[in-house]
């Protein structure tokens, strides 16, 4: 690492960015099931069991419910052939109920089977590294001591805003995860709605929202795909320019780059929803 403080305070922003860029990947690729060592999973097990049987006492309370609504008159429950229908959609509304934590596991494992397809045909099984130019670290080197007082105020300022959007990314990843558990935690009530007709509708909108939530970490590792390779090819630089031109002129397409992608992470539920008609 260089001397001078003005490339020290620079370097240590896109250290900031590329540790919590690395964190994101890794989170990416790793399973609620081991998050945190597993201990909140556990607990989220355990929750989830608990409102299973609350679950099960609903979907009795849903297929009365269906009944009363879909059949005009208790001799048509007679029939052979609605009473088959019923009979199977309420084994079926209890499998879901009993085995919708194996069901939605099963649903986020295809998904981290997109992400990891995504992340191989990119051909980038790790973050890559943004460093800062060598032409920047020359030329700031090179400046007086009067010349560096504009640069100490933009790297500053450059370097306060890396590490401020580093930390709204990652927060943003972090979310995902607070959002996966809670899905799992309440899943037993929606999933019930599936033993009533009338009600099913609930189940399938919750079994979209947690299919969104889970693809949202698609759209994460595109958006920092996409991000990687504009880093990778950084602004030409202007040697005959003064040394805070080429700062800024970096920094300042560095801090654009990572505005659209915060902005996209952020938006990634939202675009995900309105892909499955949500």
């Amino acid at each position: 690492m260089s001397d001078n403080w003005v490339v020290q305070n620079l370097e240590n922003a896109l250290e900031t960015w590329n540790e919590k860029l690395a964190e994101i990947w890794q989170l990416l690729t790793q399973s609620p099931e081991n998050f945190k060592g597993g201990t909140i999973w556990n607990v989220i097990k355990t929750i989830n069991g608990t409102v299973q049987a609350i679950g099960l006492a609903l979907l009795v309370l849903f297929f009365v419910v269906g009944i009363v609504k879909t059949c005009g008159s208790f001799a048509e429950v007679k029939k052979p052939e609605v009473a088959i229908k019923l009979f199977v959609r309420f084994a079926l509304a209890k499998a879901v109920v009993t085995y919708g934590l194996e069901l939605m596991m099963a649903l986020f494992s295809i998904v981290q089977g997109v992400i990891s397809t995504i992340m191989t045909a990119a051909g980038m099984g790790t973050a890559q590294q943004t460093v800062l130019p060598a032409e920047i670290v020359t030329a700031i080197e090179d400046c007086g001591f009067w010349e560096s007082i504009p640069l100490w105020a933009v790297t500053l300022i450059g370097g306060l805003f890396i590490t401020i959007l580093s930390f709204i990314m990652i927060l943003s990843v972090y979310g995902r995860f607070f959002k996966l558990y809670i899905y799992t935690a309440i899943a037993p009530v929606p999933l019930a709605t599936f033993a009533g007709e009338p009600s099913q509708q609930v189940g399938k909108s919750f079994l979209k929202s947690y299919a969104a939530v889970c693809l949202e970490g698609a759209i994460i590792v595109l958006a920092c795909i996409i991000f990687s390779l504009f880093t990778s090819t950084p602004p030409v630089v202007d040697p005959n320019a003064a040394a805070v031109t080429q700062v800024w002129s970096y920094i300042g397409e560095l801090i654009f780059n990572l505005l659209v992608l915060v902005g996209t992470v952020k938006m990634a539920d939202r675009v995900v929803r309105e892909m499955m008609g949500l």
